[in-house]
């Protein structure tokens, strides 16, 4: 059984920055397709920043330029620069096949199989 375990929320002003970690037992499963999802009261859950098998990186275009994906023990995700439209629960998601299925696949939440039970991160303007 693969379980996701993020860290790392927390409240902020906007312009600063915080990093999330994600932990994946077994460990195995950083090597496969990754990916931070996040979702606000009300809204639908979006892709934020993915990483697939090979190590190629993807991101939402609100992002981009503020965050970074990265992946060594952990799947992190270092977020620069956070406004408050970037407040919501942020999900860390593994999947053995999407990335390679999909280019969209941030778009493609509903095909990810393993979620981590997600983190609040909120930013107060």
């Amino acid at each position: 059984q693969v379980q996701l375990v993020e860290s790392g929320g927390g409240s902020v002003q906007a312009g600063g920055s915080l990093r999330l970690s994600c932990a994946a037992s077994p460990s195995t499963y950083l090597r496969y397709c990754m990916a931070w999802f996040r979702q606000a009261p009300g809204k639908e859950r979006e892709g934020v920043a993915g990483i697939d098998t090979r190590g190629n990186l993807a991101y939402a275009d609100s992002v981009k330029g503020r965050f970074t994906i990265s992946r060594d023990n952990t799947l992190n995700l270092q977020m620069n620069s956070l406004k408050p439209e970037d407040s919501g629960t942020y999900y860390c998601a593994a999947d053995r096949v999407v990335c390679e299925e999909y280019s969209d696949y941030l778009n493609r939440h509903t095909d990810f199989r393993y979620w981590g039970q997600g983190t609040q991160v909120t930013v107060s303007s």
